[in-house]
């Protein structure tokens, strides 16, 4: 089979989008990503990007125990839409941190990032055993914490002024979701 009609690996499916792990090639689309500057600013990245780095950027995450690093993309399409991640997994505590990206604007809204992070959520509770997932969210991102609520996550506290962006600083709003919640909204 040749590259071009290689099939997707469908790690994780839902009905709007799956999960598949991230590759080499991906690097492109991400540092793609990185000029939209909707996403900067929602995800708080700061300084600068090339395309070797975030080449390397991928190298070095793809063998690293303590993260799962995926693409989510259209069930429909087989687009990439965007990337999922939990990282800093401790195996001990049982607990994560959880990230989401969309790559592109035009895809805001329609539910593909929920569903991701609801297939995210299912393998760090149900494969990864985990017993705590949190995330940080910025106080004017007020679309995502809306987002983030109705998945069940629960604010659990503010770092005021903790982030600098654009001249000003920013609270940012922690939050989690534990095993027992989760299971309680979508495994009854």
């Amino acid at each position: 089979m040749s590259e071009t009609t290689r099939k997707p690996v469908k790690f994780l499916q839902g009905e709007k989008v799956y999960l598949r792990p991230v590759e080499r090639e991906d690097a492109r689309l991400m540092y793609d990503s990185l000029s939209n500057e909707e996403l900067i600013r929602m995800t708080g990245l700061q300084g600068f990007f090339t395309l070797a780095g975030t080449e390397s950027y991928v190298d070095r995450i793809s063998g690293d125990s303590s993260r799962a690093d995926f693409i989510f993309c259209s069930q429909e399409t087989d687009e990439p839409l965007g990337d999922v991640v939990l990282n800093n997994i401790d195996k001990t505590n049982r607990c994560s941190n959880m990230r989401v990206a969309m790559f592109n604007q035009e895809h805001y809204g329609k539910g593909y990032g929920s569903e991701a992070i609801r297939l995210l959520l299912d393998y760090g509770f149900g494969r990864l055993n985990l017993h705590r997932i949190e995330l940080e969210v910025y106080a004017y991102n007020e679309r995502a914490i809306r987002a983030y609520e109705k998945l069940g996550f629960k604010r659990e506290g503010i770092r005021r002024d903790g982030w600098f962006f654009d001249h000003k600083y920013h609270d940012c709003i922690s939050m989690g979701i534990l095993e027992n919640e989760y299971r309680e909204l979508y495994k009854k």
